[in-house]
């Protein structure tokens, strides 16, 4: 099965606190931007001790940067309030295909990263995450050396390609770049 079809879970948001009376979750978006759980009918809950539940989707709403959630099962304050710090995610599975030229950051956790190098390439370690700046995001890279985590900007004049299904991001170059 291809990385991108999998069943894993995929962290989406943090419960923050209760929102009112009726058990209404007020979430962290680790993405802003997206609105991916405002269209679910169901969502994985990870608890903080670990266990975890598909509960249905009764609605969801923008409130700024947060999302407001209404699980099926969670009626009163006191309920939502137990479940603050957990998680709220998806499977993989769940997720609608990325747009041409796009892919998900789940999508390339853990792959290798290689610079090129006259007629080859070089690793140089693997995705650790992706990070957002007010103007760029950038790939932490884990160093294969064991130095400190490069931080590469997601932008053409450092990237080369990413190709999903190999597990493979290619840099042009890392001049310029500290670590």
């Amino acid at each position: 099965m291809s990385k991108a079809k999998d069943d894993r879970f995929v962290p989406l948001a943090e419960v923050m606190r209760p929102h009112g009376v009726r058990g209404e979750l007020r979430l962290k978006v680790f993405n802003a931007e997206s609105d991916l759980l405002l269209d679910q009918a169901e969502v994985f809950v990870r608890e903080k001790d670990g266990a975890e539940h598909e509960v249905s989707v009764d609605k969801a709403r923008r409130a700024d940067a947060a999302i407001l959630l209404k699980l099926h099962s969670v009626d009163d304050r006191d309920r939502a309030e137990e479940l603050r710090g957990a998680i709220i995610g998806l499977r993989r599975s769940q997720f609608p295909p990325a747009e041409e030229g796009a892919f998900y950051a789940c999508d390339i956790e853990g792959a290798k990263v290689v610079v090129r190098e006259g007629d080859g390439v070089r690793e140089i370690g693997s995705v650790r995450s992706l990070t957002s700046y007010p103007s760029v995001d950038v790939l932490v890279v884990h160093a294969a050396d064991g130095g400190k985590d490069w931080e590469i900007p997601l932008v053409e004049g450092y990237v080369a390609g990413v190709d999903v299904d190999a597990g493979v991001v290619t840099l042009h170059t890392l001049d310029d770049l500290e670590r």
